[in-house]
């Protein structure tokens, strides 16, 4: 059995650089899809942890589906060196398959560490001859066309798929699987858990096949949805596994492989996360926002947060908590859960 050997925190060592190249008819919640779990990400972390630009082929505005404007910072050929070139074209990409938009996106991928296709993305880089030989997606009504367009290509059926330094995507709701994805890669899986508890409301039941979730583990998935459900009174790892109908140890060897940290660090990172949730929207007092998470005092509370965030609870309720330091450490709070 394959086991997923992420790491629970990765703290980048430079932001990770994005560029969007959009084309007229792009769908605006594909890209929303990309950029919203990105800035998430950053005000999560505290960190500039992903720096993004728009493109466009020429420099000059363009329409998305639902005749949404965006302006460019820059056309394409102005792009610099980049981490990732995002692709975007979905309506009318017939009509952007140019001689010269080949030329400029075979350029373009010289440019970029990874390049990916989103939505009708990937007909333009197939025709480019990006993608020959490489496994592909592209948007799932595109998907007979594109296979009898590109022979050289094996195709597939999919949400996301990686072949070297290039990934497609199917669509909108695929994008914000990948995008989930970059960021469990780039800064670890407690931030991508952080940022799916800002767009999906808690984990999808056990049976539901999901593609791109974070967690695949059915027992590491129902310990989460544990651990969620308990926050203002904090099981012990005994009564955690007890309730899971496995031995203590299992779980912790299950939990630190799929997610890279011990049951009590989970544990602890999603308290903290829903303190500081109830600190930057509302009005509750700190006693009142400790004993919510599972904290005995509200000086138990602060000194949690300061080893967690490097800030205050003061300073996270006023949005002024210090840049650069949002990833948990490893030293126990004031109550042991788990």
């Amino acid at each position: 059995m394959t086991i997923n050997m992420q790491e629970w925190t990765n703290p980048p060592a430079a932001p990770t650089r994005i560029a969007f190249l959009l084309f007229d008819r792009f769908s605006n919640l594909c890209l929303a899809n990309c950029l919203e779990p990105l800035r998430a990400a950053n005000t999560q972390t505290g960190r500039r942890a992903f720096e993004w630009e728009i493109l466009t082929p020429d420099g000059a505005p363009v329409l998305s589906s639902s005749g949404l404007q965006v302006v460019p910072h820059r056309p394409l050929a102005e792009l610099e060196s980049c981490d990732y070139l995002f692709v975007l074209s979905s309506y009318e990409h017939e009509r952007h398959d140019s001689p010269a938009n080949r030329r400029a996106l075979r350029g373009a991928a010289q440019q970029a560490g990874v390049v990916v296709g989103l939505d009708a993305g990937p007909w333009l880089l197939a025709s480019a001859g990006l993608l020959q030989g490489r496994r592909a997606t592209v948007h799932w009504d595109l998907l007979d066309a594109f296979t009898e367009a590109f022979l050289d290509i094996r195709v597939e059926q999919a949400r996301v798929l990686r072949d070297g330094a290039f990934m497609t995507c199917a669509g909108a709701m695929s994008a914000l699987d990948l995008t989930l994805g970059l960021i469990a890669d780039h800064l670890g899986l407690s931030a991508r858990l952080d940022v799916e508890a800002l767009f999906i409301h808690g984990d999808p039941p056990v049976g539901q096949n999901r593609e791109g979730q974070a967690v695949t583990d059915p027992l590491v998935r129902r310990a989460l949805a544990l651990m969620r459900d308990n926050i203002e009174r904090p099981l012990s790892l005994s009564a955690l596994a007890a309730r899971l109908s496995c031995q203590p140890r299992t779980l912790g060897r299950r939990v630190q492989a799929r997610l890279g940290a011990p049951p009590g660090t989970v544990y602890r990172h999603l308290r903290l996360a829903a303190a500081r949730k109830l600190l930057e929207g509302g009005s509750l007092s700190l006693a009142e926002v400790a004993v919510r998470c599972g904290y005995e005092s509200p000086a138990a509370l602060t000194r949690a947060i300061r080893r967690h965030y490097g800030a205050t609870p003061r300073d996270l309720r006023r949005g002024t908590a210090p840049r650069g330091r949002a990833f948990p450490d490893e030293a126990p709070d004031a109550r042991r859960s788990a």
